[in-house]
């Protein structure tokens, strides 16, 4: 986990490379002009939900997803004790190489070691995604993407690595509100956004847009229910999906979530063919495949399917189970 990923107490200047919104200020100066410190760590003071309102849940529309995928080590959780300051991020160990996506479409604004905030080590991406939001990509072993690139959510952005002061590969994410250096927990952030960081299924509710929601829709095609592809989950999807959950003796809400999802994925294999394989090759484009949307499992799409399996640490089998579903989709 991380050893040195904490609000600083007294930065030193901005590494020489660093550029984008804050470029030529010291770190002295981004914390001074923040008044409270631009690395304030809010934690909860009374309920896990306390720094993501109910009404969030509202902004689980599908423009978000899993910065990467592994487990949570002890002590690198939100808040924990670092010196005279707290983490300012969760931790996600796996081995180094395995991938790290961009948890939602934005400018990469960072891309230096530390990434130009104070308290940080390793190499690292800040990716600005508008309205005063950031995220952060700390500790990484390589960088997929250029400085002042545009990314889109899913996008494979770097390959986590052991930089800087750790005690293992992994990668340390942070989520920033506000303004760059203000944190909150990245784990409610995502989770009021239908993200699990943990790596469970996605939850959409119906409004969402975008290739999750073409995921959806194309699934449940081949369910029968001849919707429009579209990626807009408006009322005639989300009356199909209810009709769907009824059907399986589930909460008929319309949102697809963890309940959902494992009802309306397929097991494909090469040799399929129809709307799930469109399914599965569009989410495989939302991670980069670039695939032909033809509905078609052949050797293109097994390779694609092995590729993403084996970059983040799954079974490599060429076959889209339950796990690589819940990968590709949260």
């Amino acid at each position: 986990m991380c050893q040195s990923c904490a609000a600083s107490a007294a930065p030193a200047p901005l590494p020489a490379d660093a550029s984008g919104p804050f470029r030529g200020l010291s770190r002295r100066g981004l914390l001074a002009g923040a008044g409270l410190g631009a690395l304030a760590v809010h934690l909860p003071t009374g309920s896990a939900a306390a720094t993501e309102p109910e009404a969030a849940a509202s902004a689980r529309n599908g423009a978000w997803a899993c910065p990467a995928l592994g487990r949570f080590p002890a002590g690198g959780h939100y808040g924990a004790p670092r010196g005279g300051a707290s983490h300012a991020g969760q931790d996600v160990s796996n081995s180094t190489g395995t991938a790290v996506h961009a948890a939602a479409a934005g400018t990469v604004v960072r891309r230096s070691w530390g990434g130009g905030l104070p308290g940080r080590t390793g190499n690292a991406l800040v990716i600005a995604h508008g309205g005063g939001q950031y995220t952060y990509y700390g500790h990484l072993s390589a960088y997929r993407v250029g400085l002042n690139a545009e990314v889109g959510a899913g996008q494979r952005i770097a390959d986590m690595g052991a930089t800087g002061n750790v005690t293992g590969p992994h990668l340390h994410f942070e989520t920033h509100t506000g303004r760059l250096g203000t944190t909150v927990n990245p784990v409610s952030f995502l989770a009021a956004r239908g993200v699990d960081l943990s790596g469970g299924w996605s939850r959409i509710d119906p409004g969402a847009s975008g290739a999750t929601v073409v995921v959806i829709q194309h699934l449940m095609n081949r369910r029968g229910y001849g919707l429009v592809v579209g990626g807009a989950y408006g009322s005639v999807s989300a009356d199909a999906v209810k009709r769907f959950q009824r059907s399986r003796g589930l909460t008929a809400d319309g949102q697809v979530g963890p309940a959902t999802w494992p009802e309306l994925v397929y097991t494909l294999r090469q040799g399929a063919d129809g709307s799930h394989v469109r399914a599965l090759q569009t989410a495989l484009n939302k991670r980069g495949a670039g695939l032909a949307v033809d509905g078609g499992f052949g050797s293109v799409t097994r390779s694609a399917v092995r590729a993403y399996q084996s970059v983040n640490r799954l079974v490599v089998d060429g076959e889209a189970g339950p796990v690589t579903w819940r990968a590709l989709t949260g």
